[in-house]
């Protein structure tokens, strides 16, 4: 009997204890967000747990019932979920899915694991969490990784992984793929006029053009405040890259309004290269658009250029050649040549225009049509100017004190040298380091220094002139402009471009205005420099029409510093 009442008593501690962890699970699941579904296959009875009437608006009472949650969700879900809900007949233990519900907009995650006793089920649980909050974080997250947050385009690394793709499949297919780099010409000048603010708002209306041209073959990226790309797959027909810029170029016709009430007028370039013709990735792809595009830029607003290997193998030689560049600013491998300018008269030495050349390292002499252009748009121009002006003026000065000669130095000036706040300051303590007089310095400045802003770049001319520095205006004729300059300019010298004197001798047209030129110049009271003079005949022509000086390879070449001597010997034996 003792035995019989020990058993039953450890019986109903038993269920005691079964009944307390019953209630601590059921505890769990009540008080969780999430809501439960257990089936009992060997009793097939369906207990439903936690939050189900937070997630749903029906019972669920047997294992039938589930099938109304496939109604509730995406049709492109239903499948996925229908897995999830009887995933006892693929034999798997557990399995995740995400759903999307079509009623309420949320996302449900479905959690199944189902317990075995061999090959046969023997119970399952479905756990249900809202992930709506989730998903809208990653979202956010997807967004900020594949999107520029100021035009809704695609960015740089989203556009990459998509070209990258098409690429690929384009070795399978043989198909080709088009970039084209589209960029907003002088951009820079319509922020700084108009602000930031007007400048964002013109970037994103110029993308919401850009991006009605998306579609399955079509794809545009925002990359840079100015810069656009466009990837098209299989570009021909209405989706050619000519079609699209034909497009874009309509539209920068109209003016883009914004909300400040300004209209702007924009024009734009592109360059486009195509694999597999330009280049075999993605990165070299668009490489070669962007080249291109600046080879656009070239031919003026509105400009389009297709990729050639030559245009790429320029491209190579110059990044080449800045390299080589900086190295020789660094190490100082520039001389300076000098042509002697003469009287047209008497042939008397006028001066002598200082010409830098750049020595490379085998010893080669490179021409500075090749390296300055280079120099002026990586920013090098600015301490190879410096270096100009310093040993030109060292040179001149040790020839003041060697020969006594009285002659002009003339030497060039850059746009971006002399537009530096601290050129005039650095030319004077130049001149005051080695004690030559101001009016012994002729500056030669181009059309290129005056474009910007006219009335800065006169003050300073003035404030030269009042140290009593010359000013001689180079290439004259050959800007479209050059004409309505001379009235407000303080300049001493204008030099008649080499172009009219290889031709002044054939052709009439070229007299009329080489004439013009001369006897309006001598009315302001400049003095004249004919520039190329390389025949007898065109020194006769320039000294009948009472051209001040000339400058050329008939009275003499560009010279070193060395051979100078003799030429100062000569001319300058009377003092």
């Amino acid at each position: 009997m003792d035995d019989l009442q020990f058993q039953l008593d450890m019986v109903r501690a038993l269920n005691q204890q079964l009944n307390g962890k019953e209630k601590m699970y059921q505890l769990v699941c009540s008080t969780s967000q999430n809501a439960f579904l257990y089936i009992d296959f060997q009793k097939n009875t369906l207990d439903v747990l936690g939050n189900w009437k937070g997630f749903f608006d029906f019972q669920a009472d047997t294992p039938k019932d589930m099938i109304k949650l496939l109604d509730l969700v995406d049709d492109k879900d239903k499948n996925k979920l229908q897995k999830i809900l009887f995933l006892e007949k693929t034999g798997a233990q557990s399995k995740v899915a995400e759903c999307h519900l079509s009623s309420t907009g949320k996302w449900l995650e479905f959690e199944c694991t189902v317990c075995y006793d061999g090959n046969f089920p023997i119970e399952k649980v479905i756990r249900i969490r809202d992930i709506t909050k989730f998903k809208k974080q990653n979202e956010e997250l997807r967004y900020l990784a594949y999107y520029d947050m100021l035009t809704g385009l695609y960015n740089r690394n989203y556009f990459v992984s998509i070209l990258s793709d098409w690429i690929r499949e384009a070795q399978e297919s043989g198909e080709t793929v088009a970039v084209m780099c589209v960029d907003i010409d002088n951009f820079k000048k319509i922020n700084d006029g108009l602000g930031l603010v007007a400048g964002d708002e013109l970037i994103q209306a110029f993308g919401l053009f850009l991006k009605g041209f998306m579609d399955e073959r079509i794809i545009v990226s925002h990359v840079t405040d100015d810069t656009y790309y466009i990837a098209v797959r299989n570009p021909v027909e209405s989706h050619s890259p000519e079609k699209l810029f034909d497009a874009i170029v309509k539209r920068v016709e109209e003016p883009f309004r914004l909300m400040g009430g300004h209209e702007i007028f924009i024009s734009v370039c592109a360059g486009v290269a195509e694999f597999p013709e330009a280049a075999s990735n993605s990165l070299e792809l668009i490489n070669c658009s962007e080249i291109v595009m600046f080879r656009a830029k070239e031919h003026g607003p509105n400009s389009m250029r297709y990729f050639e290997t030559p245009i790429f193998q320029d491209f190579i030689d110059n990044i080449n050649i800045e390299n080589k560049l900086k190295e020789a600013v660094n190490m100082n491998r520039f001389v300076l040549y000098y042509q002697p300018q003469y009287d047209s008269k008497s042939q008397k030495l006028r001066g002598v225009e200082a010409l830098i050349r750049w020595q490379d390292e085998s010893g080669k002499m490179i021409s500075p049509g090749v390296f300055i252009p280079i120099a002026e748009k990586s920013g090098m121009i600015v301490p190879i100017g410096m270096w100009v002006l310093e040993e030109g003026i060292r040179k001149y000065a040790a020839w003041r004190e060697n020969y006594n000669c009285n002659m002009v130095l003339s030497l060039n000036i850059s746009a971006i040298q002399y537009k530096r706040p601290d050129f005039v300051s650095n030319l004077l303590e130049i001149l005051e380091k080695y004690k030559v007089n101001p009016k012994d310095i002729e500056l030669e400045i181009t059309e290129s220094v005056l474009i910007d802003d006219f009335e800065q770049v006169v003050s300073k001319l003035r404030t030269l002139k009042e140290y009593g520095i010359k000013i001689s205006l180079d290439d004259f004729g050959t800007g479209y402009s050059s004409l309505s300059y001379l009235k407000g300019l303080p300049i001493d010298t204008l030099k008649i471009d080499k172009s009219f004197i290889d031709t002044v001798i054939q052709d009439e047209s070229t007299q009329v205005i080489t004439e013009s030129i001369v006897s309006m110049v001598k009315k302001l009271g400049y003095e004249t420099v004919a520039e190329g003079v390389e025949t007898e005949e065109q020194y006769e022509y320039l000294k009948k029409i009472d051209c001040d000086n000339i400058q050329g390879f008939l009275l003499g070449k560009p010279m070193p510093a060395e051979d100078i001597a003799g030429l100062l010997r000569q001319n300058c034996a009377t003092g």
